[in-house]
């Protein structure tokens, strides 16, 4: 299992944002051109259809004010991760790096990808182990997901139901000790069995919030709605959290990325 603990660290701000329409970006002719050269080696067919009419959203356009919102501008960040599943539609430059530019500080930018749903949790460990060096005391994590996918996959694949950002602010100050677990070959009883086991550890009083695909017996949990397989769990913590840091609750994110085999944790625990 691999876990990466911070004593000290907090998820301070944890904030989501839905939008409906379209980026004008669906209709700039570089998206054909970028999205043909990505899928060619694998010989899938283009949906033509998605690229005439102009579908989809900007991950920019969609976290830009989000992250103005989260982080003011006498708050600069030191780190900035952005991570996804489905594909951005924008083509040039990486969203990491234009998204930065919307932080104090032009924080150090990267992105994570091509992990499932465990990319989430991927880029909270990572803002970890960047906090845990001592060289920045504030990270930044934007999720997203927008609903095109301007190809026909090989097998079957779940889009989201709408466009959502999700932007957590992890810092040193009042907040959650954070732990972030991940852990691979993960079948559906041995992932439920590590969750309850995590959930009993935490105590009775544990707030859980499970994705839509994990099903855990024995164990008062609620269950993300399915339709937004990448932001959906975290779009629910960014609702349930105030109430629950009210409470001063234990609370643990888990996740079981089936395709992956990958069971991902995050536990808050309410600082002094």
């Amino acid at each position: 299992m691999a876990a990466a603990s911070a004593p000290g660290l907090g998820l301070t701000r944890v904030l989501a944002r839905y939008t409906d329409g379209r980026s004008e970006l669906s209709l700039d002719p570089d998206l054909r051109v970028f999205v043909s050269d990505l899928v060619r080696p694998y010989g899938l067919p283009l949906r033509e259809d998605l690229l005439t009419e102009g579908v989809g959203h900007a991950y920019e356009e969609l976290a830009a004010g989000l992250l103005a919102e989260a982080l003011g501008p006498d708050e600069p960040a030191d780190l900035l991760i952005q991570a996804f599943d489905s594909p951005d539609i924008r083509p040039g430059a990486p969203t990491s790096l234009a998204l930065s530019r919307s932080c104090a500080g032009t924080p150090t930018a990267l992105a994570l990808c091509d992990q499932g749903t465990a990319t989430a949790f991927g880029a909270l460990r990572a803002a970890v182990a960047y906090w845990r060096t001592g060289i920045g005391g504030r990270a930044v994590v934007v999720l997203a997901e927008q609903t095109a996918l301007h190809y026909l996959p090989p097998e079957p694949v779940v889009l989201p139901e709408r466009h959502c950002a999700v932007v957590l602010v992890c810092e040193t100050g009042p907040g959650e000790n954070l732990t972030v677990h991940q852990e691979s070959l993960m079948e559906s009883e041995s992932a439920a069995k590590e969750v309850r086991r995590q959930a009993e550890a935490l105590g009775a009083d544990t707030a859980v919030l499970l994705s839509a695909g994990l099903d855990v017996p024995d164990v008062d949990a609620i269950r993300t709605p399915a339709g937004q397989p990448f932001t959906g769990l975290w779009s629910e913590l960014a609702a349930r959290l105030p109430g629950w840091r009210d409470e001063r609750r234990p609370v643990l994110l888990a996740d079981l990325d089936r395709r992956l085999g990958v069971l991902s944790t995050l536990t808050l625990r309410a600082g002094p």
